[in-house]
């Protein structure tokens, strides 16, 4: 008797893998597997259900504090990607390791996924499981399903297939950001109406202004208003403060990692209220060197952060430069959301790289330097250019009087 784990959310893809893995592929036994990264209770309800219909077998994994756990490590290497805060990629490496240790647990043949021939999480899950040796199978791809193709399976098969919004769009939605894609929101010129949004109020009508003080340790967010939360608990309540202003949308045109260009639009509320604290503080300890350096660092953990690979060597070596510079990252800041934006106003760290005696414009001595001793720097600075521009023009000044020199 053979078996096949299957990532399973209980939408259109996953409910016509599940047929389709017995059909077309002759696996006598799928188990569903839903992980819960911090999706809404109305999704796993509808997984439960969809899954009884079917008869399947459906584990459902807790794996939201080891999600908030990585979503803080990105937040100290402030990865974004193209703009936005990681989220879905992610999520896929932590679902995937759960999946695989059920499918390991239970005896599975296989491991299999709905996705798409054309995105991304197809690559971020298999790089989790081909570390083992269970076949991987993704119906969605190898089959070349269109998802036309996959309701209308559906509705012919009496497939229970629940969806909020008639499968018009696909959603995702974890802990850390909400995103959405699919129907008219695939033309880049379609101007999507507010029904998209679930997270955040419209910029437009967020009038108030509310300030928010976060607490950072070695990097990580550890309090909201002087208040010690665990991450799982710091998050959304920022996502419902920061989300209630209109902070933390993007609409925008994403580069995948097949090249292709695709519409995308997220929700973000708490992650861009974090990341914009985190660097503010990082401004304030920091220095200009170290700043410098760690947005290449930062740059490259976003970039393999996005392709669901935080395990690799790279990321190891990577994560011993930003824990370095994490150590004095410790203190306050002042957040204030006003129309959409998450702002920084203050921050506090006892490892401020600042003297507010040196940067007053009302000291004349500090530390034994003086403004005169300026002087000799200004003379200095922009030098070895005047010298190359003076060069340039003198040979200039020839050309054009043929030789003649004045």
């Amino acid at each position: 008797m053979t078996s096949v784990a299957l990532a399973f959310s209980g939408g259109l893809d996953t409910t016509v893998c599940v047929s389709l893995l017995k059909e077309e592929y002759g696996y006598d036994e799928v188990v569903g597997v839903t992980v819960d990264v911090g999706q809404p209770e109305s999704e796993f309800a509808e997984a439960r259900e969809t899954a009884e219909a079917h008869g399947l077998d459906l584990h459902v994994v807790d794996a939201k504090a080891e999600f908030a756990d990585l979503c803080f490590e990105s937040v100290r290497a402030n990865a974004t990607y193209q703009g936005y805060p990681l989220g879905t990629a992610l999520a896929r490496p932590v679902i995937a390791e759960a999946i695989l240790e059920v499918a390991e647990t239970e005896g599975c043949d296989a491991l299999a996924h709905g996705c798409t021939g054309k995105g991304n999480d197809q690559l971020r899950f298999e790089a989790v499981w081909r570390r083992s040796d269970l076949e991987v199978v993704a119906p969605v791809r190898e089959l070349e399903l269109t998802r036309e193709w996959e309701m209308a399976y559906a509705e012919d098969n009496d497939l229970p297939v629940q969806s909020g919004n008639d499968g018009v769009w696909s959603i995702d939605t974890n802990l850390w950001s909400r995103s959405v894609e699919g129907g008219d929101l695939e033309d880049p010129g379609h101007v999507p109406g507010e029904e998209i949004y679930e997270w955040t109020t419209d910029p437009a009508t967020a009038t108030e202004t509310e300030l928010v003080e976060i607490g950072f340790e070695d990097g990580y967010p550890v309090a909201l208003d002087g208040e010690e939360l665990d991450p799982v608990e710091l998050i959304r309540r920022l996502n419902d403060r920061a989300g209630a202003h209109g902070v933390g949308r993007t609409d925008m045109m994403e580069d995948r990692m097949l090249g292709l260009k695709v519409r995308e639009n997220y929700e973000h509320p708490a992650a861009t209220t974090l990341l914009a604290a985190h660097e503010s503080l990082e401004g304030l300890v920091l220095t200009k060197d170290e700043r410098d350096f760690k947005r290449r660092v930062d740059d490259e953990w976003a970039q393999k952060g996005y392709e669901g690979l935080v395990d690799h060597p790279l990321v190891d070596a990577l994560e011993g430069f930003v824990a370095e510079t994490q150590a004095r990252v410790t203190g306050t800041v002042t957040i204030k959301f006003e129309g959409g934006r998450a702002r920084p106003v203050a921050r506090e760290s006892e490892y401020a790289a600042y003297s507010e005696d040196a940067a007053s414009f009302n000291t004349e001595d500090v530390g034994g330097i003086t403004q005169k001793d300026a002087t000799g720097v200004a003379k200095y600075h922009g030098f070895q250019g005047r010298l190359a521009n003076a060069a340039r023009d003198a040979v200039e000044g020839r050309e054009d009087d043929e030789g003649d020199w004045e």
